[in-house]
């Protein structure tokens, strides 16, 4: 029997300003799925994904959450958002402090997130001296750290160059696969949705609405040559087509 962690039914969204940014969303997230929302800019999908974290209330519809899922949420946002005065260890040992565990119980888990993230050098570095894709390593070890049963992802490599948006795709799909967390990736990206996916959403221009769901039938284990093969370009080709007529 499938299990689902989360759940939007009939949820819809609309601001002070008159903006309605969602209208009639249903989505049911399977535990140890990997999801992905794929849309145009501005169709609502970062405020589904805030909705789904709890960060934001829905105008009407409701969100339905595993009665275990209280805590277990981790949210990586467009940008780092790291503490610039800390050092990459003392950013991530940040949700772990403030749950009350003390340093010398969180360093092994920390030392271990760096090291499957590239980092374990880098422990004592501050933001300012890292890259872009080194933060948003940190930015995701950080939210890992805690063991979330959910991961939420909201267009965390948009800003990034294509070289080092591969790399990082390429290891968040890896530690999917490690830990089997539960995630919803947010993106606008058809290429990037197929190939770290195992199933895509598609929403529609604003009022965003999901008009198709459709799984991903590729080998677990992905790598660049990936990025090459029949399969996947098919896929792409499949999921683009279902886009254009969602922004028609």
């Amino acid at each position: 029997m499938v299990e689902t962690i989360v759940a939007a039914v009939a949820v819809a969204k609309s601001f002070p300003n008159g903006v309605i940014a969602l209208s009639g969303v249903d989505l049911a997230v399977a535990r140890g799925e990997f999801v992905g929302v794929l849309g145009p800019s501005g169709c609502g999908k970062s405020t589904l994904l805030r909705i789904l974290a709890g960060l934001a209330e829905p105008t009407s519809g409701r969100i339905e959450r595993d009665g275990d899922l209280a805590g277990r949420v981790g949210f990586v946002f467009q940008e780092p958002t790291l503490m610039p005065w800390a050092t990459v260890w003392n950013n991530v040992y940040l949700p772990l402090r403030l749950r009350g565990v003390d340093r010398a119980a969180a360093a092994s888990r920390i030392g271990a997130m760096l090291d499957s993230l590239g980092l374990s050098e880098f422990g004592f570095a501050y933001p300012r001296q890292l890259s872009g894709g080194m933060r948003m390593r940190v930015s995701i070890a950080r939210a890992l750290v805690t063991e979330p049963d959910l991961l939420l992802l909201d267009e965390p490599f948009a800003a990034l160059d294509e070289i080092t948006r591969f790399k990082l795709n390429e290891e968040l799909r890896a530690l999917w696969q490690m830990h089997r967390c539960t995630i919803v990736f947010v993106t606008h990206s058809v290429f990037e949705s197929v190939f770290l996916t195992n199933r895509i959403v598609v929403m529609t221009r604003r009022p965003g609405r999901i008009v198709a769901d459709l799984p991903v039938e590729l080998p677990e284990a992905r790598s660049a040559f990936l990025r090459m093969s029949p399969p996947y370009v098919e896929a792409c080709r499949a999921v683009s087509a279902k886009l254009a007529e969602a922004m028609a």
